[in-house]
């Protein structure tokens, strides 16, 4: 799974899921740009630790995701730096999962912009740079919240993100695969659901038929093996990276 030379752009690769994607991508050798909206510092430690790891220097790009303009910005300054782009992986995406009966329009509008209009929007504005140079891989980064129905604006939007990237699979299709990772419950960011939903956090790993989460590293080398030419004929699917959790039973 050699990526040297690709270049690519991971989106809230500040931290957690985004730092661990980043992570595995530029020790298969690719070039990483490391996105972040408003963690400039958070974002920065995260490209020092991959100095080095791809034998060319990371770069860190700042821009929310939900603005077109900003989103422009951030794909015309990896394009200037790298020459151009090879690898998308849209990861940003905040949480939220209060009922739709009382969700406030501040945080629809916030989960959804961002996790299904920031991947259109960085997806559409990849699209010219990988067509042009005839190879691209978009990977979009959604939950098994997609297919439950107890996470509010949240399970909808990353269950739209799945469509969204069966649309855009087709769409891409003559120069690039486009493909999303559905992971289950993280074992690392365990506790901080615990203070959101404590019932979800107690009973998830026995309710996982793997009895055990999985882990941000395991999600960045499934996203690594998408990019790879092993993956060239796979596109418009989603892998469920959740141990069995999605399973309806009785």
């Amino acid at each position: 799974m050699n990526l040297d030379g690709r270049r690519a752009l991971v989106t809230g690769a500040s931290r957690h899921l985004g730092s661990a994607i980043a992570r595995s991508l530029a020790s298969h050798g690719a070039r990483v740009a490391v996105n972040h909206r408003d963690s400039k510092e958070e974002a920065a430690r995260v490209a020092d630790s991959l100095d080095g790891s791809s034998g060319s220097e990371p770069i860190v790009v700042a821009g929310d995701v939900s603005d077109p303009h900003q989103v422009e910005a951030m794909i015309g300054e990896v394009s200037r730096r790298f020459g151009g782009l090879d690898i998308l992986v849209n990861n940003a995406g905040p949480y939220g999962a209060t009922p739709l009966e009382r969700v406030g329009r501040m945080e629809w509008d916030t989960v959804v912009d961002v996790n299904l209009k920031g991947a259109w929007l960085c997806s559409r504005a990849a699209a010219p740079l990988m067509e042009r140079d005839g190879w691209g891989r978009v990977i979009n980064i959604s939950a098994v919240s997609g297919h439950v129905r107890n996470r509010g604006a949240y399970g909808f939007s990353k269950a739209a993100v799945e469509v969204l990237t069966e649309q855009l699979a087709l769409e891409m299709g003559e120069y690039a695969t486009v493909n999303a990772i559905a992971p289950g419950q993280v074992g690392e960011s365990l506790d901080e659901l615990t203070g959101i939903d404590p019932a979800w956090a107690l009973e998830v790993t026995a309710r996982t038929p793997r009895n055990r989460l999985v882990r941000r590293d395991e999600v960045g080398e499934i996203v690594v093996m998408l990019c790879s030419e092993a993956a060239a004929s796979l596109t418009a699917t989603t892998i469920h990276m959740d141990g069995g959790l999605r399973l309806n039973r009785f």
